[in-house]
């Protein structure tokens, strides 16, 4: 059991940033230490406003991701924790299971790796020709399909309120960090927009969107950049082309999934996303323009390699976004009987990707620890997924630094 002092400290640890992930942090230190304080700073006026609740809204089952990372392990996990997790808190969610559709020849070795993969993640598979695609999706058309059964959906705001509920914690909303003090010997002090100062022996940094700037306030390189890209969506205005979920092919070289079908918790399909470089972190379309954190990421030696390195990807992801005829033909690899008025246009999200010095893609989760702080560097989709194991490993940390002698 961790020893809390209380002192001058308005609490044990600090969290920043009131997404599912830090709230799903709080909630896991709560429950492994009772009795350790645990105040949130989030900057909206409610949980979830970004990643978390402008997402598909998938429980995914972990078969895309690399055997043995934080992903796989975590998503596989985090799947079955996170079903038992909305039943027990009657969350809305229902497992559906998925397919994964090949509609080329050339993505058929693609296709096969994936179950191979699937199966060293330790997740059922099942391999299906033409026909019986059709049995489970009638209206799709495909050369060969895996339909993936632990694959579900669920409401991810939800969640996260409940997390925030369940979790006991103090919760700031309207709370923006604008400085850390942080002092190794003795824990953070937080001054936020409202001039309001938090202080607390270990902080965790869980801010999304910008976490890497609040690594920097606190005094931390976080040596990766997160570069912004909007994944836009439509809504299937005849729902009933679709019964369950319904993806393509994904490229490897990519941490994007494509244009898929998803079937939310609701009853309604979603249609997307692309993929496009947003002009702010919170460029949830075009006409939002932040110059200084676009000068930000244009100066990123990241960014312009990415830009050299996947340009013809780019240009066809900006095609998708700026034509609703071009999105409509990727839509139809899939179902070739949706029309253009059956897309009718839905909120986007915006996904934080961290990118390297070097552009490479940060593939896999990423947490790092400074003096007295845990950076969550980079955790995009299936972070809702696998947000309850997330928050344990990151739970586990702050704890250690907690218990560890000043």
């Amino acid at each position: 059991m961790v020893q809390v002092r209380t002192g001058a400290y308005d609490c044990d640890v600090l969290v920043i940033g009131g997404g599912i992930v830090g709230l799903s942090t709080a909630y896991a230190i709560t429950r492994a230490a009772p009795g350790t304080r645990v105040t949130v700073l989030e900057k909206e006026s409610g949980p979830a406003r970004h990643q978390t609740g402008r997402n598909s809204g998938v429980i995914h089952s972990g078969i895309y991701y690399r055997p043995g990372s934080l992903k796989a392990r975590y998503a596989v996990r985090g799947a079955a924790e996170m079903v038992k997790f909305c039943a027990e808190y009657g969350i809305a969610h229902a497992v559906t299971g998925k397919l994964i559709v090949a509609t080329e020849r050339e993505e058929l070795p693609r296709l096969h790796a994936l179950v191979q993969r699937g199966r060293e993640n330790g997740i059922p598979v099942r391999e299906l020709g033409p026909a019986q695609i059709a049995e489970y999706e009638p209206e799709v058309r495909g050369l060969a399909a895996i339909h993936v059964g632990t694959t579900g959906v669920c409401d991810f705001v939800g969640v996260a309120r409940e997390l925030a509920r369940a979790s006991g914690a103090e919760i700031h909303y309207g709370a923006r960090v604008v400085r850390v003090d942080r002092r190794a010997d003795r824990g953070v002090a937080v001054l936020t927009a409202a001039g309001d100062v938090v202080r607390g022996r270990v902080l965790v940094n869980c801010a999304g969107l910008h976490c890497d700037e609040v690594a920097r306030l606190t005094g931390d390189d976080p040596e990766v950049r997160i570069v912004p890209f909007r994944g836009e969506y439509y809504e299937l205005a005849r729902p009933e082309l679709v019964r369950g979920l319904v993806y393509p092919v994904p490229d490897p070289a990519f941490p994007f999934l494509g244009v898929h079908l998803t079937r939310g918790f609701d009853g309604g399909v979603h249609i997307g996303p692309n993929a496009v470089p947003a002009l702010a972190r919170e460029g949830y379309d075009w006409g939002v323009v932040r110059p200084r954190e676009l000068a930000g990421t244009v100066a990123w030696p990241g960014s312009w390699a990415i830009a050299r390195r996947h340009w013809r990807y780019g240009a066809g992801e900006l095609h998708r976004s700026v034509s609703k005829g071009a999105f409509l033909e990727a839509v139809r690899r899939l179902l070739p009987g949706a029309e253009a008025g059956d897309l009718v246009r839905a909120p986007a999200g915006v996904r934080a990707q961290a990118v390297l010095r070097d552009g490479t893609l940060v593939d896999d989760f990423l947490i790092r620890e400074g003096a007295r702080a845990v950076h969550v560097l980079n955790a995009p989709s299936p972070a809702a997924t696998a947000s309850l194991p997330i928050g344990r490993e990151i739970g586990r940390r702050a704890l250690e630094m907690l218990g560890a002698p000043e």
